[in-house]
């Protein structure tokens, strides 16, 4: 398959300006399916409380989990 000339006379610029950019814009963390057992109140306060918040559930356990874990206390 033949490539058009534009593409084969490609070249860098020496500088670009980013001054504008959004760091992270096309960062996605990558998420791990998991399975974990929760109690059936700890369930359901994590679902009423991420309804009240209008986020998913799993969003919000992860978040509460995170903010945990870089506090660094043990279990």
């Amino acid at each position: 398959m033949k490539q058009p000339e534009d593409k084969e006379r490609f070249e860098l610029k020496k500088e670009y300006d980013f001054s504008e950019g959004i760091r992270g814009r096309f960062y996605m963390p990558r998420k791990v399916s998991t399975s974990l057992r929760l109690d059936d109140d700890i369930l359901l306060f994590f679902k009423k409380l991420a309804s009240e918040k209008k986020m998913p559930y799993q969003t919000l356990i992860n978040a509460v989990l995170r903010e945990y874990a870089q506090k660094g206390k043990p279990a």
